[in-house]
């Protein structure tokens, strides 16, 4: 037994968390953009071991974003408990990357985790990253970050965008289901520049503010303020920021700042904020945006610091309660036989109904119908799962007949629509049924085709396809009804797959599943089976022997 906790402990693409707690059950929310179902929420008992238990907002009346730009959808969601409901607040972005953005707030609610939650009731529109304080006077107040799209200089004085104007505050009636009453702009931020990610508490008579400052990247960072009263003056921490990265390089853990604080009934307090793991020697996020946990103590003039004395985060901390670490690496093997897909599958910006997927139509397979192409904002017959460590492998088989060279169906490793790697099966006038390399790079929205030539494949029987990552190397190989594996001598940047590649995006890697008709004819591609398993690193050689 140990009370140990490894960080990070929510692994792959799973930013901007929120915590609460009811009873002897912790949660966090994190943000999930444009993948559907929106929110994702895991559960713990120990702080230290996290499941996914729901993904809240599962209708189209909740969250429809089709056509919703990359890195749009839902941003910051805020997760609280109080009079027994869960509480949560969430922002749907239809566009951020002009002057504008366009951004609604919504509030849904559900006795029990697993819901059913309610139809969302709007908030405003003023802004993002919104959050739900819960007063010891009964009284519910709503916050958020006010978007200021006029070009003059206002608080950021680090980037050429000036439109963080601070935090509003505006009082919540439940009974109304609507914001009432003034509205406030408590908090203007730091030189830092950037204020975002607001959360309210309360302890020994101060309301603390809790924000998130900086961007989302190299300089991200958190910062505590305080008042005697709600909506302020709020006074900045005289110490500064007391969470980032870039003062301490011996962590792993970097861009770390968004975050939320958990006080347990004894007095201790935990933070759990978004980090990110860089490539080594790439600087680049492949795994996105991730969740860690730091333990907090409080100084002697009662304001919150890091346990560990020091502004930036630690891979491990000392946690309240003993049990046993997670495992290293996790692996996932499916064949199709239960009546509904795993949980950590998700599609792009809307559900896939029987007309896309199902799995009764063949029993033991994936049936994916061809929609849209992969560079889609509407509807694509995709389903992928996170990447969770920086080396693993993936299989799938596929029964498939591509008539015509818009039909193609395969194995995808998907980042958004401008950065993709896609294996797949399609077919060339000349050849027949073959096997192609596809790949997105933002070079000007052109598609390239890295092997140079397509492989002939069989006419009949399943196809295997298998990716192999380690790390920035993405390696490929191919197989005929379950034989021997034939690795093809191609080697990618899988490097190109991370936000920090071509224009500013917040989500990460995926692999997954695809079947793509641009002819509308929706061809049917049968998956046998998918497997996903994270490993220690294989260089090229070790690769090519595991064939």
């Amino acid at each position: 037994m140990s009370n140990e906790i490894l960080n990070p402990i929510l692994k792959g693409f799973n930013p901007d968390p929120s915590i609460c707690q009811a009873g002897d059950d912790y949660y966090i929310a994190t943000s999930t953009f444009e993948w559907f179902p929106g929110v994702q929420i895991h559960h713990s008992k120990d702080l230290a071991n996290w499941d996914l238990v729901a993904q809240p907002l599962n209708r189209v009346s909740q969250l429809d974003m089709k056509g919703h730009p990359d890195s749009c959808g839902v941003w910051a969601p805020c997760l609280t408990y109080h009079n027994g409901l869960f509480w949560l607040i969430y922002t749907d972005v239809r566009a951020y990357q002009d002057d504008f953005k366009i951004a609604h707030n919504y509030l849904v609610t559900a006795e029990s985790i697993e819901g059913p939650w309610s139809e969302p009731i709007f908030m405003n529109s003023s802004g993002f990253d919104p959050s739900l304080f819960h007063d010891d006077d009964g009284r519910q107040w709503f916050i958020n970050v006010l978007w200021d799209h006029r070009p003059e200089a206002s608080l950021n004085h680090n980037r050429p965008a000036k439109s963080f104007a601070g935090i509003l505050l505006q009082e919540y009636d439940h009974e109304q289901q609507k914001l009432v009453g003034p509205i406030k702009n408590i908090f203007a931020g730091s030189d830092l520049g950037l204020v975002e990610g607001p959360h309210l508490f309360k302890r020994d008579g101060y309301y603390y503010l809790l924000t998130a400052e900086g961007g989302t990247f190299a300089y991200h960072a958190a910062l505590f303020a305080r008042s005697k009263t709600i909506d302020g003056p709020y006074e900045m921490d005289p110490e500064g920021h007391f969470l980032n990265s870039w003062q301490v390089p011996s962590s792993s853990l970097r861009r770390s700042g968004h975050s939320d604080m958990l006080e347990l009934p004894n007095g201790d307090c935990y933070l759990v904020h978004l980090t990110g793991r860089p490539l080594p020697y790439r600087g680049r996020c492949v795994l996105g945006r991730e969740t860690a946990i730091q333990k907090m103590s409080w100084s002697d003039d009662g304001w919150p610091r890091l346990a560990q004395g020091h502004v930036g985060p630690t891979d491990t901390i000392e946690g309240p309660f003993g049990g046993s670490a997670p495992e290293r690496f996790q692996s996932q093997s499916l064949d199709f036989d239960e009546a509904s897909l795993p949980i950590d599958f998700q599609t792009l910006r809307v559900p896939l109904g029987e007309n896309n997927l199902t799995l009764k139509e063949r029993p033991g397979y994936l049936r994916l119908k061809g929609a849209e192409c992969p560079t889609s904002k509407y509807e694509q017959s995709l389903i992928a799962r996170r990447q969770q460590a920086f080396c693993f492998t993936a299989t799938t088989d596929i029964d498939v007949q591509p008539e015509n060279i818009q039909q193609m169906a395969g194995l995808i490793s998907y980042y958004n629509t401008g950065k993709f790697i896609y294996l797949y099966i399609t077919h060339d006038p000349e050849q027949g049924r073959v096997l192609e390399i596809m790949m997105a790079n933002m070079s000007g929205g052109s598609m390239s085709y890295p092997l140079g030539q397509r492989i002939p494949l069989p006419a009949e029987g399943e196809i295997g396809l298998r990716i192999d990552v380690d790390f920035d190397a993405w390696s490929c190989a191919w197989r005929h009804n379950g034989g021997q594996w034939q690795r093809l001598a191609i080697e990618l940047d899988y490097s190109i797959l991370a936000d920090e590649f071509g224009a500013e995006n917040f989500t990460g890697a995926f692999i997954g599943m695809a079947c793509h008709d641009m002819s509308g004819a929706r061809l049917p591609a049968d998956f046998r089976q998918f497997s996903y398993q994270e490993r220690e690193f294989m260089n090229r050689q070790q690769r090519a022997d595991d064939c």
